[in-house]
């Protein structure tokens, strides 16, 4: 009579690593050529980032001869995961001890931890340049366009006579020649420049005397109109409250110590005051 196998109430355990004696044709991977941080060492946890695909892979056959585990790509646990032909099974040199790359790592996380992102500078905010109908043309003088004209006397070979054509003739200097005519242009106007800008200042200084001499009047007319409410104001804060006067501390005066200082110090406040609001008039 056959006899039956029990079958085992939990899966037999497997080990974690991949074993296979499978090894890749390619050469093998240089540890010391590999950056620190593409490399870990530490015991039982041997990984490295693969070359050709850019994952962290197990290193499996520690005590012999070292290779990676056949693994995929970083599109693993995605709907369409691909194996990693060319570094799966690709045996590794262990050419780095694990207490000097260890202390790679240990010197090296200052040194990152040290360096700061540059400070960003704020650009400074241009003010946007007027509109060409916007933009206003100095006003030219004749003694500007002289100095200008003897420079360019100076500079300029044709207006000297020692630049000639072809047949020998002197050539003209077509910049000079603008130059000269507006000098003229400026001189014959610079009488009529001269009195519109007397005008001007004539009747600046005129309007500046008519403003400080209505300067008081006004200031009397404002103080005429607020001069009821001031003195109410004032009748009210002189009037006692309902009730018994606090004792626990002594009442403020209502009139100065001194009446004439006060007095001349006020009249010293309106004359600095009337000085600021209104400008000291210029003589024509």
């Amino acid at each position: 009579m056959a006899t039956t196998t029990p079958m085992p109430k939990t899966a037999r355990k497997r080990r974690r690593k991949t074993r296979t004696s499978n090894v890749n044709q390619l050469p093998p991977i240089t540890a010391s050529q590999l950056e620190v941080n593409e490399l870990d060492l530490t015991p039982g946890k041997e990984h490295l980032v693969c070359p050709d695909c850019s994952t962290w892979v197990p290193i499996t056959g520690m005590l012999g001869t070292p290779k990676l585990v056949p693994h995929h790509t970083g599109r693993a646990k995605t709907a369409e995961p691909r194996r990693c032909t060319a570094g799966s099974n690709r045996p590794v040199t262990i050419d780095v001890q694990a207490d000097a790359l260890r202390t790679q790592l240990v010197e090296g996380a200052p040194t990152a931890a040290s360096r700061r992102a540059t400070k960003v500078l704020p650009k400074p905010k241009v003010k946007s340049a007027p509109a060409v109908s916007q933009v206003k043309p100095a006003p030219l003088s004749a003694e500007q366009v002289r100095r200008v004209f003897r420079q360019h006397q100076q500079q300029c070979l044709a207006c000297k006579g020692e630049a000639k054509n072809r047949d020998g003739q002197t050539l003209p200097c077509p910049d000079g020649e603008r130059l000269a005519v507006t000098f003229l242009r400026l001189l014959r106007q610079e009488p009529k420049r001269q009195a519109v800008r007397e005008f001007v200042a004539r009747e600046r200084r005129r309007f500046d005397r008519q403003y400080a001499a209505a300067a008081p009047a006004k200031r009397a007319s404002e103080w005429a109109a607020v001069q009821g409410k001031v003195s109410d104001a004032d009748a009210a804060r002189k009037m006692l409250p309902r009730g018994d006067r606090p004792a626990d501390g002594p009442s403020l005066p209502q009139e100065p110590q001194d009446v004439e200082a006060y007095d001349r110090r006020q009249a010293e406040l309106g004359r600095e005051y009337a000085a600021r609001k209104s400008p000291i008039p210029t003589a024509a």
